[in-house]
């Protein structure tokens, strides 16, 4: 009777454990308009953490210690009146930001590199510019890409005319101390797109690229376009599909394998339903496809979504991330994710949830962002599923882009665990779902959803340390971040 009251002590006290493992520290508030500001997590450098904001007074980093209270604000007086967009690389002891400007009938992209401290080291550096429109800047001018080490950086700009893509790009070192610039053009059977640009640990580019087809726009061909750093020539290497068509592709590069893995979903036809996972990796060392699988999706994995048309099951999920494991397989991430419109009548209410930071009176026609399950499947080196997890959410907003929607993930290594606002009460509460590696879901609320709780926007987290994730919040016109411990 003892051991057995002992037992559940125990058992009570690894519950009690449970439910207070994660920890939530608050910055200070600062002020900031959403309709007109910015903001990011930098992450950490030395034992700082950073964040940036912009508001109508100046650009700001804030640094912080473990304990979320501030210790400076370091004003970016050499930002240019008009940013585009930033984004900031941190390392142990220095920062680099990339940011674009607005300038007479162009946008530039500069260079700054920052110490510890936030001060100014070198830079501005001017990379590269664009002509825009007499309307103004009109799409994403320039992209960037770094190396897993940090030690490689591109910065491109990629321009599709019709069958056409042209590429062109500056690569930079850790330093801003050497630039390389190249150029090359790929000519497709078909109007050309493309995904997310990657570069290795070597600096080569990778840019996974498609011809879309049929009105749901899969893709009928898949390449691999790859080039050295600083070249002139793309080296191509096609994806064979079989027949079939791809959707949402994503690519995620291994440096330690020298693999660059693929995984999407695959159609039988070019307006049909999802049929299943594509799952490849490109071996870097030979140039060439490996164990190229489409693996169709079963009954049970259908059944499981808990859709009625269980054909169509699918087909609004886009992969979001791609998780590499030791064994050589990887986790695939997708969210149930679509955009739909509807027309309201003049001046009425539009039934928006996050009413104070966007006005319900702008148009007839409201976009409806709806972000509902995560599916998360696992699969070993040959493409053998291990595994599947649904984390339940249904999340619905109108004309503000999804900004509170969708989520914030943690990778701790033998988790990973999903922040995410969950709107179906008055007040939104953040719910954390957390999978284990053998894809058990465990689901817990980490805040009450109070009146006095900012709005969290999990999707621009950032994790800065192995179990601590940095998020930002909104209250009216104020902005803080809040420190996440799990």
């Amino acid at each position: 009777m003892n051991r057995l009251k002992w037992l559940v002590g125990v058992l009570l006290l690894l519950i009690a454990f449970r439910a207070e493992a994660q920890e939530v520290l608050y910055a200070p508030y600062e002020k900031f308009d959403l309709n007109n500001g910015d903001f990011s997590v930098v992450g950490k450098v030395g034992l700082r953490t950073y964040v940036y904001r912009s508001a109508a007074d100046g650009f700001f980093l804030e640094a912080y210690n473990d304990s979320m209270e501030k210790l400076a604000t370091i004003m970016l007086d050499f930002f240019p009146r008009k940013i585009y967009e930033t984004r900031f690389i941190n390392y142990s002891d220095k920062i680099i930001v990339l940011y674009q400007a607005i300038e007479t009938g162009k946008v530039v992209q500069y260079a700054a590199l920052l110490d510890d401290r936030g001060r100014l080291l070198k830079g501005p550096i001017q990379l590269t510019s664009a002509k825009t429109g007499i309307w103004g800047p009109s799409r994403n001018y320039f992209s960037s890409a770094v190396s897993d080490n940090k030690k490689e950086i591109l910065v491109y700009g990629l321009e599709e005319h019709g069958r056409t893509l042209n590429f062109s790009g500056i690569w930079l070192d850790d330093d801003l101390s050497n630039l390389q610039r190249g150029s090359a053009t790929f000519e497709a059977d078909n109007d050309v797109s493309h995904g997310e640009g990657i570069v290795d640990n070597e600096g080569r580019f990778f840019l996974p690229t498609f011809t879309p087809n049929g009105s749901r726009n899969y893709a009928d061909q898949v390449w691999l376009l790859s080039l050295n750093k600083a070249a002139r020539r793309f080296f191509i290497k096609e994806l064979p599909l079989n027949d079939r068509y791809a959707a949402s592709v994503f690519m995620k590069l291994d440096n330690v394998n020298n693999k660059l893995y693929t995984g999407g979903f695959y159609s039988d036809k070019k307006n049909g339903n999802y049929q299943g996972v594509l799952f490849a990796y490109y071996d870097l060392a030979d140039s060439s496809w490996h164990n190229q699988k489409l693996i169709p999706f079963d009954e049970p994995l259908r059944m499981a979504t808990g859709e009625r048309n269980l054909k169509r099951a699918f087909n609004d999920y886009q992969v979001k991330q791609m998780i590499i494991k030791k064994d050589g397989g990887f986790v695939l991430i997708s969210e149930d994710f679509y955009i739909t419109t509807r027309t309201v009548t003049p001046g009425g209410w539009g039934g928006f949830y996050y009413s104070y930071y966007y006005s319900p009176y702008m148009s007839q026609t409201i976009r409806e962002y709806n972000y509902n399950d995560i599916l998360a499947i696992s699969y070993d080196a040959d493409g053998v599923r291990q595994w599947h997890s649904f984390v339940r959410k249904n999340q619905y907003s109108q004309e503000d882009g999804g900004i509170f929607s969708s989520y914030g993930l943690l990778n701790s290594g033998s988790s990973l665990a999903f922040l995410f606002n969950d709107f179906n009460t008055r007040s939104s509460r953040i719910q954390l779902a957390t999978v284990d590696g053998q894809g058990k879901v465990e689901m817990q609320s980490l805040a009450a959803g109070t009146s006095n709780d900012p709005d969290w926007l999990p999707r621009s987290a950032k994790q800065v340390a192995l179990r601590e994730l940095i998020i930002p919040c909104l209250r009216k016109k104020q902005i803080t971040f809040a420190k996440v411990i799990f």
